[in-house]
């Protein structure tokens, strides 16, 4: 049952082989997938059997099987067949659905897929297709890949399901829609009025997107016809917004003025697309606008949205607590051992440095981890979450700059997590609109909500801080800052940017990554910035540069 036969007459011709490849055609009515794959190992490779039992395949995917399973899938989605292709998949519930929908839902036909060379297990392919809606028609052209991989039960290679196999853009459950968009269309404008493009600001796109969902109507615009990304709930709860395709029909936009400055946004732009990975905000600490927003990876706003520990950095959070609580001062001696045992971890500094007789801003300028770590002790567990929330407006959830955005997070831990929250690792998580709006608290004197678009557009309310630091504290991290951007480790970047200035580097482990994730914060006047570079190395080296030119171009 279920197995097919062989028929009888068919032809047994083998592809043609040219040069080390195979070609191979996928034939169907009006279909044409045209695939380049390497290798001609043997189908059988990998099986094993028993008399009279059904063969289970092991061990590693051959080329055959890695060819046989994609051609079997591409074939099938192209051809309509949707019920078999996605019974070549692992999760064949969840394809029917979104591949049904391809046709029905999207409104998408004249489908022809073309297949590269693998890479290990990994099929590249490329689309190609019409959007046809009532009497509109565009086309629609992207490239995706596929995974082959064996099935738990009987090793049966199929194609592993993600919804992103469909499109690139698609998360996990959710869908591709065509027809008359729920949001209008706005146009973004920056703070001199100029119109704000994906086109004109690549790291834009999904602030774009944000926009539009958060304005679209309220702006007082029309919606036209288009494709669309519409997120599923593991998507919406990770405050990614719905992303337009194809537009079919324009529709009227509503006008939304944001506070992004276009000079510093040009600046952003170019430094991140300098590094791999890099990210970084710059705002104004005075009011909380924001004024420039920018990654080099043009697709997830690490930005706004990113989620990671911010390493040394987190110091200046840190510093005001110890301070507040009477457990450090910054010109008075304070220990910075090679090493400190806390919770049963033994943390230390970068090359097991020691500073004999030095200060709170000594270390602080150095980075000197186990300066913190030494007063876990005396800190119940929940003393950071409330400095952080208190005082920096932070870990919340409150936000709202007109754009979706993650405030930040710094859960109440115990014992060594305790201690490594301390110095920004543990599971203490932010992002580079989190840490620029740290410095701009430190530099105006109390936190401000950082914004992209004003509140009187929409009437909403801005978070706010329930306390404001002591003068006491507020001149000794501004000492601190001011030293660690003159003569410690932020010295190089910052240089020839004095005196009104401030900064604070970090370098955040991340396992498995054979280099720290590198961050940088600073000020300069009325003007704060922060920025990432992941699996960067140190902060001052690699964030570093895009920060203080930031801070250079703002002036």
């Amino acid at each position: 049952m279920g197995k097919r036969r062989r028929v009888a007459g068919r032809r047994k011709t083998r592809p043609a082989v040219l040069g080390a490849m195979i070609a191979v055609v996928v034939g169907g009515a009006g279909f044409g997938v045209y695939a380049l794959y390497g290798g001609g190992a043997a189908a059988d490779e990998g099986v094993s059997a028993e008399a009279g039992h059904q063969a289970v395949r092991t061990g590693p995917l051959t080329a055959s099987e890695i060819r046989t399973a994609s051609a079997r899938f591409l074939t099938a989605w192209r051809q309509g067949r949707t019920a078999e292709a996605a019974a070549a998949t692992d999760d064949p519930a969840a394809a029917r659905r979104l591949l049904t929908g391809y046709t029905r839902d999207a409104h998408l036909k004249d489908v022809t897929l073309t297949a590269g060379k693998a890479r290990g297990a990994t099929v590249p392919f490329s689309v190609k297709a019409t959007v046809a809606y009532r009497t509109l028609s565009e086309p629609l052209a992207y490239g995706s890949s596929l995974t082959v991989v064996r099935a738990k039960g009987d090793g049966k290679p199929l194609v592993g399901w993600h919804s992103s196999v469909v499109h690139p853009d698609l998360e996990d459950g959710d869908t591709l829609v065509t027809g008359a968009s729920g949001t209008p269309p706005v146009t973004a404008l920056d703070r001199d009025g100029g119109k704000l493009t994906a086109a004109r600001f690549p790291s834009l796109g999904t602030v774009l997107d944000g926009l539009r969902e958060k304005y679209g109507k309220k702006a007082g615009g029309r919606a036209g016809v288009e494709l669309r990304v519409v997120r599923g709930k593991a998507a919406r709860a990770a405050k990614l917004s719905d992303k337009t395709l194809v537009e079919l029909s324009k529709g009227t936009p509503g006008t939304v003025r944001t506070t992004l400055d276009p000079a510093l946004q040009a600046a952003a732009e170019r430094q991140v697309d300098r590094q791999d990975r890099a990210s970084t905000v710059a705002l104004r600490p005075s009011t909380g606008e924001i004024l420039a927003v920018a990654n080099s990876g043009h697709g997830f706003n690490t930005a706004f949205q990113g989620s990671l520990a911010p390493g040394s950095t987190m110091k200046v959070i840190t510093a005001s607590l110890l301070i507040d609580k009477g457990l450090a001062e910054a010109d008075k001696k304070h220990p910075c051992p090679k090493t400190f045992t806390y919770g049963g971890w033994k943390f230390h500094n970068d090359d097991d440095f020691e500073i004999k007789g030095g200060t709170l801003k000594a270390s602080f300028a150095r980075s000197c981890n186990t300066a913190f770590i030494s007063q876990a002790k005396k800190l119940k567990d929940d003393d950071l979450t409330r400095q952080a929330q208190q005082f920096f407006g932070l870990s919340m959830d409150n936000w709202a700059i007109g754009v979706p955005t993650f405030d930040g997070s710094v859960p109440v831990q115990s014992a060594a997590q305790m201690a490594a929250s301390l110095i920004g690792q543990g599971e203490v998580r932010m992002n580079p609109l989190n840490m620029a709006s740290v410095a701009a608290t430190v530099k105006a004197g109390t936190f401000h909500q950082p914004y992209l678009v004003s509140p009187s557009v929409d009437h909403r309310t801005l978070a706010t801080a329930s306390r404001r630091m002591s003068a006491k504290t507020l001149s000794q991290l501004r000492e601190m800052m001011s030293y660690t951007a003159g003569y410690g480790t932020a010295a190089e970047a910052m240089s020839g940017l004095g005196p009104d200035y401030g900064a604070k580097t970090g370098s955040a482990e991340v396992d498995g990554q054979k280099k720290p994730n590198g961050w940088f914060t600073a000020y300069r006047g009325d003007l704060a910035a922060a920025g990432v570079v992941q699996a960067g190395g140190h902060g001052g080296d690699t964030a570093g540069p895009i920060v203080a030119t930031l801070l250079r171009t703002g002036s």
